[in-house]
């Protein structure tokens, strides 16, 4: 009888060994994997810049700021080296494609234009989809951090160097502050 609790609790613990690598491998894959999505969107997103620019560029000469910020995010993006880099570089754009949108609003041949309408409604149909995937990205990001952090899995991922991964954070301090609101002459921070 004694012959057998030795080897069963061996056993017990290869398989709780094996077990916990295997899912820690598996979360960090689906983490990749949903980083790997954000990304492709925002290519999608960034690879109709260009298109917006021009289309815009007519109409909107003396916003050139505008289109140069759309222009720097999307350089700020092709040289992002990290998640915060990267989410820097879709801060910067969201804010610029933000402003150009409201912009635009007083440009009503611009508003009429064909082009300019279905990449706006492309553009917002890939923002949707970005929100969505960074939600996703974010959610498996924490299974992960979480299951790196928890006893015993944890003894399992410091002996393989398993590291908690960064959030995909859109937004910036500034954007974390109330707003202060000034009746007479609009909003301030």
């Amino acid at each position: 009888m004694e012959s057998y609790i030795i080897p069963g609790i061996v056993i017990v613990i290869a398989i709780f060994f094996i077990y916990s690598y295997n899912r820690l491998i598996s979360l960090r894959n689906m983490a990749n994997n949903a980083w790997a999505n954000i990304d492709t969107l925002l290519q999608k997103r960034f690879d109709l810049v260009p298109n917006l620019v021009n289309t815009v560029k007519g109409y909107m000469e003396h916003e050139r700021e505008i289109l140069e910020a759309i222009t720097r995010a999307r350089a700020a993006w092709m040289s992002a080296a990290s998640i915060n880099d990267n989410a820097g570089a879709d801060r910067m754009a969201t804010g610029a494609l933000k402003t150009l949108f409201a912009v635009a609003e007083n440009y009503p041949e611009l508003k009429a234009n064909q082009n300019f309408l279905l990449l706006q409604e492309e553009l917002a149909g890939i923002e949707n989809k970005i929100a969505y995937a960074r939600r996703r990205y974010n959610t498996t990001v924490m299974v992960l951090n979480t299951a790196i952090q928890r006893f015993p899995t944890n003894l399992i991922a410091n002996l393989f160097k398993f590291k908690p991964m960064d959030y995909y954070a859109l937004e910036s301090e500034q954007a974390r502050e109330a707003p202060t609101v000034n009746l007479e002459g609009g909003e301030k921070r």
